[in-house]
């Protein structure tokens, strides 16, 4: 779950690329393990970590898009299987190096007002000051259609590398591929991995997805912040292997 957030209300420009994985669904029961967000009309970008101790086939698997609350049906909504997961080649587990995975859906998302598409940072691209940073998911839930469990977002602080690398703080766990946010009482947990790190872009009116949730020591924790892959370092890495 996401820890010191609020419910997010349907159509919240920031998360309308945000889905839910599930690694079982038939209705109305349905598991959801992982988020991710919709980064072309057939392509979704997640955790590596999300799919690697998988004990059922991918085709009992689907992905959400357009609800806010994970018993949401309707014509808002819309599911896809998934057609094929690709996994960074150079993910390690357990280390959590390289955790990228991207999912071919069976086929083609329709953008509307409560589904987009994410906007990723170029290689190249400088980021604005990283002010307004947030996160967001539903955690680590069983569905069944109590329409309870609705999606949390919160606003967190993002912390260079450097800081977040130095010996009171994760001491020497970060990278280049890494980037850090969150700590002291507001934090991804559990449940909310491959789901999106976004920042303001005020000067361009719109939200940059810097980061795909990876993880963090415990919950919201002083000087243990969230830790996510950098869509900016695998961003040649992703658009290469969508082709």
């Amino acid at each position: 779950r996401v820890v010191g957030g609020s419910d997010v209300l349907p159509g919240t420009g920031a998360w309308a690329g945000i889905a839910s994985v599930r690694c079982y669904w038939n209705p109305p029961v349905s598991v959801h393990v992982c988020g991710g967000t919709l980064i072309s009309s057939q392509w979704l970008l997640s955790a590596a970590h999300c799919f690697i101790n998988r004990t059922n086939p991918l085709s009992e698997w689907a992905v959400v898009f357009g609800a806010t609350s994970l018993a949401q049906t309707g014509p808002d909504v819309e599911v896809r299987r998934i057609k094929r997961l690709i996994m960074h080649e150079q993910y390690v587990p357990v280390l959590e190096y390289n955790d990228m995975a991207l999912l071919e859906l069976d086929r083609p998302v329709r953008c509307r007002y409560n589904i987009q598409t994410a906007c990723l940072p170029g290689p190249s691209m400088k980021l604005p000051e990283m002010k307004n940073c947030y996160v967001a998911g539903w955690g680590d839930r069983i569905v069944k259609s109590s329409g309870r469990d609705i999606l949390q977002q919160a606003k967190v602080q993002f912390v260079n590398n450097q800081i977040c690398n130095s010996s009171e703080w994760l001491d020497g766990y970060i990278y280049d591929f890494h980037v850090c946010a969150g700590q002291g009482g507001v934090s991804t947990c559990q449940g909310d991995s491959g789901g999106p790190l976004v920042c303001e872009d005020k000067r361009a009116g719109i939200f940059w997805q810097i980061g795909v949730t990876s993880w963090g020591i415990g919950c919201a924790r002083p000087k243990r912040p969230s830790v996510f892959a950098s869509t900016q370092y695998y961003y040649n890495w992703i658009w290469k292997t969508m082709g």
